[in-house]
């Protein structure tokens, strides 16, 4: 497998579990309440550790720590397009009324359109998805504790 279709194929994976997930909450009216978004994180840090499982496994001994890096940092990037696509149709065109509900959980003077409201998932999305890339990517940073990492130390 190209090393683009990992992160492409783990990206729409992701995004098909977070809208999966959106949905399975609208059934219930508690895709209104923003403390249920907090799952998100769980779905998205599954779907890019598998996918850089799926990566080193290809690489095997050529696997490079920037390239895992930037692999699984695409992989989030491209479920949270997806996703931000799927909530502004949903916002938009599906339910109308969403962003009024979801809005009205806040006690604001201000006019939150549904631009705003997009912009705002989309920025969630993308930093979920570098602090997860860095969190996981700690388990596999090299080591400075042998004999190749002592010489570049003081």
């Amino acid at each position: 497998m190209k090393r683009h279709s990992v992160p492409i194929m783990y990206g729409i994976y992701i995004a098909i579990g977070l809208i999966a997930y959106f949905l399975l909450l609208s059934l219930f009216g508690l895709h209104k309440y923003p403390v249920y978004s907090v799952f998100n994180i769980v779905i998205t840090g599954l779907g890019m550790y598998w996918a850089l499982k799926k990566y080193r496994a290809e690489k095997k001994a050529k696997f490079v720590y920037q390239k895992g890096f930037t692999t699984i940092l695409g992989t989030g990037f491209i479920a949270t397009v997806i996703f931000t696509a799927f909530f502004a149709i949903y916002a938009s065109e599906l339910n109308p009324r969403f962003s009024n509900e979801l809005v009205t959980m806040w006690e604001t003077d201000w006019f939150v359109n549904i631009g705003m409201l997009v912009f705002t998932v989309a920025l969630m999305g993308f930093a979920t998805s570098f602090v997860m890339a860095l969190a996981i990517m700690q388990r596999y940073k090299p080591s400075w504790n042998t004999k190749e990492g002592q010489k570049h130390t003081y």
